[in-house]
């Protein structure tokens, strides 16, 4: 009796087995020897060979924040993890820049007073220049008078809900 692979159910999404595919394709990349798991050093050798240069300690700490099992190697559980944050982390930037950009009206990069109020005011919240010049002091670390997207960042981070896991103060 021969063995048949069982077909996929019919609400399995095939997006989700292609992703899985791809994945398993560039774990494989990463995994020189075929052993099934990404060494240190695999992992450097192919970060060197996309244009990346880590030290060694560098590298180290990579591991020991994607080796949830603390085995010394990256397994494809551990992999998939890794890339669903880093995708995770790609579309909240994205998502970040197009708020930015939202209130800088003029393109210039910079986020003023004039800009906060005209753009607060439109979705409906009224306040003042003033208030608003108030607002844009809170967070101007430079100085100038506006928001640029680095103090738009961290007043962001600052004010998003944080997942605490216990590991910082």
């Amino acid at each position: 009796m021969s063995m048949t692979t069982p077909s996929p159910q019919p609400n399995t999404s095939s997006v989700y087995l292609e992703n899985m595919d791809e994945l398993q394709k560039v774990f494989n990349q990463f995994d020189a020897n075929k052993d099934g798991k990404i060494s240190v050093s695999e992992l450097g050798d192919v970060l060197k060979a996309m244009g990346s240069s880590y030290t060694k300690e560098e590298l180290e700490r990579v591991m020991e924040d994607i080796d949830t099992d603390k085995d010394g190697f990256i397994n494809l559980s551990e992999f998939s993890a890794l890339c669903r944050s880093s995708s995770d982390a790609v579309s909240a930037a994205s998502e970040l820049r197009d708020a930015f950009d939202l209130y800088d009206q003029d393109k210039n990069g910079l986020i003023s007073a004039n800009e906060l109020h005209l753009v607060l005011n439109r979705l409906g919240m009224n306040c003042s220049v003033d208030d608003c010049v108030r607002m844009i002091t809170s967070v101007d670390s430079d100085g100038d008078g506006n928001v640029n997207f680095e103090e738009f960042e961290k007043m962001m981070s600052a004010s998003a809900p944080r997942i605490d896991n216990g590991s910082k103060p």
